[in-house]
């Protein structure tokens, strides 16, 4: 079934489909952003200061650093982004480990299978079973933005109409509830 909304995780994405004509002009809008976390199981004692080249793979021991996948995920490339901008990157490579996207390193790190992951906020904002011990600077990435736009093939009527809810002001509790910066 064809869709009629796109609402991407990235920028990169809907400039994928913008580049092909496959939305329709005039209809792509940013509506949320959001952060990257650093967690730990919620028994954690640890305690991490983020900033340019702080001690990461110290705080992971001999334990690994679970992360979304950089190469297909936004919340991978949003992180190995900013780990290279406060140059821990090339430190903690070794200490990897991708179990997937970033709700599968929240389970994984809540569980007490890793002792650190990076996921984002709004993944964090409703989990008993880990705590979020830093915020990596929105200096460090790009900005963490979702944009959302009209399908070029959407013929129906109503898309319009639910376009303009999601960006009106009486949807932004429902995005700030769950941890988005609303436009």
């Amino acid at each position: 079934m064809p869709g009629d909304l796109f609402f991407a995780g990235d920028v990169a994405s809907m400039d994928y489909l913008a580049e092909r004509n496959l939305i329709k002009p005039g209809t792509r809008k940013d509506l949320l952003r959001n952060r990257l976390v650093l967690i730990a199981p919620a028994n954690s004692m640890l305690a991490l200061t983020v900033g340019p080249n702080f001690p990461l793979a110290d705080a992971i021991g001999s334990g690994q650093l679970a992360i979304a996948d950089p190469v297909s995920t936004p919340a991978g490339k949003y992180t190995q982004a900013s780990l290279e901008y406060l140059g821990v990157w090339t430190a903690v490579r070794s200490k990897i480990a991708i179990p997937g996207g970033s709700r599968a390193v929240l389970t994984k790190v809540a569980r007490g299978e890793f002792p650190l992951g990076i996921i984002w906020q709004t993944d964090a904002a409703d989990e008993q079973g880990i705590r979020i011990v830093a915020t990596l600077p929105e200096a460090s990435h790009p900005p963490i933005v979702y944009p959302l736009a009209v399908l070029a093939n959407s013929t129906h009527e109503t898309v319009s109409s639910y376009l303009q809810y999601l960006l009106s002001p009486k949807a932004a509790p429902f995005f700030q509830k769950r941890g988005f910066t609303v436009f």
